[in-house]
């Protein structure tokens, strides 16, 4: 089915809720896995159901925040789910509590109970009203960012749109389009400083209500850590400033170099080479035509993955006005089917963005059959490892849409994995220190992302930008407002995707075989059980860093600066 012909009906919340309640009943009465497996699949099919109807709401308000209409649902879902969420607990609390629970892990993954036991430590129905006021605040970060209106020449930007101006050839236009877009984000600075303040304290007030030293201890259950901890994250956050810090200095350097300057602006780091940025051929439909023949060809599972996608208008990938930014993949259960959201704007980030998140499509795509919504997906960092390995994967086929600048991407698309590194630890350590100390005021926390900033980015050189320089630059990351603690999921992913792409380079034959393995697996097990399984190394383990690094030194290597 297209997916404008999907239908959205929002459900009786009250007619479910006695319904569930009616199920969730008979399934603690249930004295065995054989009476418990029937009772637990139905309510599984309506805990579908109900996700399906929201994640719809959740893509059309995104791909227009001024419908009226989905505006409106999506007011309504951010006001209902958090009191809804009481049922999806008694859910997990009877799972976790199954006097049988050895005989169900015989049909049930044994992560669907640890990932249970995580929602039973980071939900009570007394945050209820926290809760709600969190996906206010993340709503209304969504609508202020959509509604940029950049004056910049004789148009109108918003912001996806600027970015492409910050790459222009003319060191001038780049200059005159990062300050446009710094002063949006300045005009606004108050409010978006009071957006995050509330979201601060309102996440601490949920941790210090459920008992938790600080919101640190809560995210990490709201984030399904299953197997690592933030003493670990916080060794892995060494190593990249060990290793990778030094790597993406290096990077850079041999960038101003090659464009001439004597010193690399802030205006200038997304500008790779004198005459120009790596850019697609073609109109988006060009694009889109370029992905169908690069997908067919790829394998003969992807090929009937890109079919669904094409033929049913899986996705809206074009920016437009009250457009939310940003990308992202979603499932839509009923159907079977992921959803892709981007907002293309002429550059290099397209196709980035494009395999990026056709990689989560697909694992969707290939883990369809697990029936239990929880597991469909991984936990975020295992999910990412399936996106960021399909953008290495992609890499033969980049010529269908660069044409004569495919070296050119391959090596920016290269570096920039390796230079993303410190920049997802900063952001990762910045939310920690913010948390840590949610007395802070919102000059305080400009103070600390400036301070980590020259840490673990030191090649950033923002004379002229008052705002740069006072610490905001944070304002324009998604994920620490709207999906706190997520960012170092990126980073771990992106370390074993290099290793995909170190045995690719190699000519490895089981690298595709692994990947395929591991997007099957869906969410049946956790991230370091999933490393394990692809036959990678674990980030956190000593030395892991040191050797990608190397190796992708060597491939780096071949190319002609």
């Amino acid at each position: 089915m297209k997916f404008n012909e999907m239908k959205y009906e929002r459900p009786n919340m009250q007619n479910l809720t006695e319904q569930m309640t009616e199920y969730l009943d008979a399934l603690e009465k249930a004295n065995s896995a054989d009476a418990f497996m029937p009772i637990f699949k139905t309510i599984n099919k309506c805990r579908g159901h109900l996700q399906t109807m929201v994640t719809l709401v959740q893509i059309r308000h995104s791909i227009d925040t001024s419908d009226e209409f989905y505006d409106t649902e999506n007011n309504y879902w951010d006001e209902t789910l958090p009191s809804y969420q009481q049922i999806e607990n008694r859910f997990v609390r009877i799972c976790v509590n199954a006097p049988f629970r050895t005989d169900l892990l015989k049909s049930i993954p044994k992560t669907f109970f640890k990932l249970g036991e995580c929602a039973l430590k980071s939900y009570d129905p007394k945050i209820i009203p926290l809760l709600v006021e969190e996906n206010k605040l993340s709503t209304e970060y969504g609508k202020l960012k959509a509604s940029a209106k950049i004056p910049f020449e004789s148009e109108v930007l918003n912001l996806a749109q600027i970015g492409a101006k910050e790459i222009d050839p003319d060191r001038d236009v780049r200059k005159k389009a990062s300050d446009a877009k710094y002063a949006f984000y300045a005009e606004h600075k108050d409010e978006f400083e009071s957006i995050y303040d509330r979201m601060v304290h309102v996440r601490s007030k949920m941790a210090a209500e459920m008992g938790y030293k600080n919101y640190v201890e809560l995210a990490y259950y709201r984030m399904n850590r299953l197997d690592y901890n933030a003493d670990m994250v916080a060794g892995y956050r060494r190593q990249i400033l060990k290793w990778m810090t030094p790597e993406a200095e290096a990077i850079y350097e041999k960038q101003r170099k090659r464009l001439g300057y004597d010193v690399l602006e802030y205006f200038d780091l997304k500008y790779e080479y004198p005459d120009g940025n790596a850019t697609p051929t073609g109109t988006p439909d060009q694009l889109v035509e370029s992905a169908v023949k690069m997908y067919h060809e790829m394998s003969p599972e992807t090929g009937e993955f890109i079919d669904l996608m094409n033929n049913n208008q899986l996705w809206d990938l074009v920016s437009r006005p009250n457009k939310e930014m940003g990308g992202y993949t979603t499932d839509i259960l009923d159907y079977k089917c992921p959803f892709i959201f981007s907002n293309f704007n002429g550059t290099s980030a397209d196709i980035d963005v494009l395999t990026h998140e056709a990689g989560h499509a697909f694992q969707s795509y290939m883990s369809r059959n697990i029936d239990i919504p929880d597991i469909t997906f991984p936990t975020m960092e295992s999910c990412e490892i399936h996106s960021m390995s399909m953008e290495f994967f992609a890499h033969p086929w980049m010529n269908l849409f660069f044409h004569k600048d495919t070296e050119k991407y391959l090596y920016s698309h290269t570096c920039g994995t390796l230079t993303f590194l410190p920049y997802g630890a900063l952001v990762d350590h910045f939310q920690q220190d913010v948390y840590e100390n949610p007395e802070w005021t919102p000059a305080d926390r400009n103070a600390c992302w400036r301070r980590l900033e020259k840490q673990y980015l030191p090649y950033k050189n923002y004379d002229g930008c008052s705002f740069l320089e006072e610490g905001c630059y944070w304002f324009q990351q998604n994920h620490i407002f709207q999906s706190p603690f997520y960012y170092i999921d990126y980073t771990l992913a992106q370390v074993c995707a290099l290793q995909f792409f170190v045995r690719m380079q190699k000519k490895d034959p089981t690298a595709w075989r692994d990947y395929i393995h591991l997007c099957t697996l869906g969410g049946t097990m956790s991230f370091t059980n999933l490393v394990k399984e692809a036959n990678l190394t674990i980030p956190f383990e000593d030395g892991c860093m040191e050797r990608v690094v190397k190796e992708i030194d060597a491939y780096l290597e071949t190319f002609n600066n």
